[in-house]
């Protein structure tokens, strides 16, 4: 009996930092922006492209158009769930929340695991609306349904779990706005990395990778050693957006990597947040 009581109170936490966040005006504000944006894009498809002297058609522009929209939204709702979480502690700390939650029989990994469910769904909700205003606007320009690109999009929801998690653990450690930059900049080395080990297996990065000896200079090597220890967010749009180009098979490195993060995070918040000073 204790099992399902210790679940309900973990979504009843999500459910209120859920509408928490989006009572928030700042939140409906970003939320019309982007859709706005979204709806713009449109006029993107109608335009006339030429790719070596030939022009492309609609089914091409649609599918190109659908791609950079696709990882825009992604990108975007990383920042968006980056901003959410980097104050959630501290609002609830200076405000008297958190001491208030923590006085009834409620254990903390009850609050934290609330907290993160919270901002994670608000996070996926808002990516996934976005990804499907595209999914409709590809639908209607190709005159056929394209149901690939919302699984692509829920694949990206592992990223948004990772930046909520990370952030939420640096927002212990630092002050908010550090945990926001070490973020964009674990972001950036993403796609770096992916960019560096792109090119590393590309001919004129193979060709540059040959010795007479037959051995990859040590720099290739430790450029790959970056890409694969590093947390693989781009890697991870590359191949929800490889799934969405040839609707087949797609890297699960990427998505491994993400998810042993997203476990090693879990692990020391939840060592972590039990052994923080609340006041």
């Amino acid at each position: 009996m204790a099992t399902p009581k210790a679940h309900s109170i973990v979504f009843i936490i999500a459910k209120y930092a859920f509408a928490d966040e989006v009572r928030q005006k700042s939140m409906i504000v970003i939320f019309i922006l982007s859709a706005l944006f979204v709806f713009l894009l449109r006029e993107c498809y109608k335009g006339e492209y030429v790719v070596n002297g030939q022009m492309l058609g609609a089914d091409a522009i649609a599918w190109t158009m659908s791609k950079v929209a696709f990882h825009i939204i992604a990108a975007g709702a990383m920042f968006i769930a980056a901003l959410l979480t980097m104050r959630v502690f501290k609002r609830d700390r200076d405000e008297g929340m958190l001491s208030c939650i923590m006085s009834k029989p409620i254990d903390r990994w009850q609050y934290m695991t609330g907290k993160i469910l919270g901002l994670w769904a608000l996070s996926v909700l808002f990516m996934f609306i976005l990804h499907s205003i595209v999914f409709v606007i590809t639908s209607l320009s190709m005159k056929t349904l394209v149901p690939v690109y919302l699984v692509a999009s829920i694949i990206c929801s592992l990223n948004l779990l990772f930046v909520v998690l990370i952030v939420f653990l640096l927002s212990l450690l630092l002050p908010d706005i550090v945990a926001f930059i070490c973020v964009m900049g674990i972001g950036i080395g993403s796609l770096a990395a992916n960019s560096i080990y792109s090119f590393s297996q590309s001919q004129m990065g193979q060709a540059m990778m040959q010795q007479p000896a037959g051995h990859a200079p040590s720099g290739f090597s430790g450029l790959k050693s970056f890409y694969y220890f590093w947390p693989s967010l781009f890697g991870t749009e590359q191949s929800a957006v490889s799934l969405i180009g040839n609707g087949g098979g797609m890297p699960l490195y990427p998505l491994t990597n993400v998810l042993s993060y997203c476990l090693i995070l879990w692990i020391l918040l939840l060592w972590r947040f039990r052994n923080e000073e609340i006041v």
